[in-house]
């Protein structure tokens, strides 16, 4: 039971941290800073989204294995 709440603390740190460098770009005055931040943002949000898919992928992959064991 320990490694899905591992696995949602990933997904929660990386949404976290998405929205830290979106704070930290709208409250930025340089622009170069301010483009730092958001592609920031853009890696910490593309890291989320491939952490919540495979998530979604282990639980799909688990009722089936759960499914095919109750079959047998």
């Amino acid at each position: 039971m320990a490694g899905p709440v591992l696995r949602h603390s990933n997904l929660d740190f990386f949404l976290a941290r998405a929205e830290q460098a979106r704070a930290e770009g709208e409250a930025a005055t340089l622009a170069h800073v301010r483009e730092r931040c958001e592609r920031s943002a853009e890696a910490w949000s593309e890291l989320a989204a491939k952490a919540a898919r495979s998530e979604r992928l282990r639980e799909e992959e688990a009722e089936r294995k759960a499914l095919r064991d109750e079959a047998q």
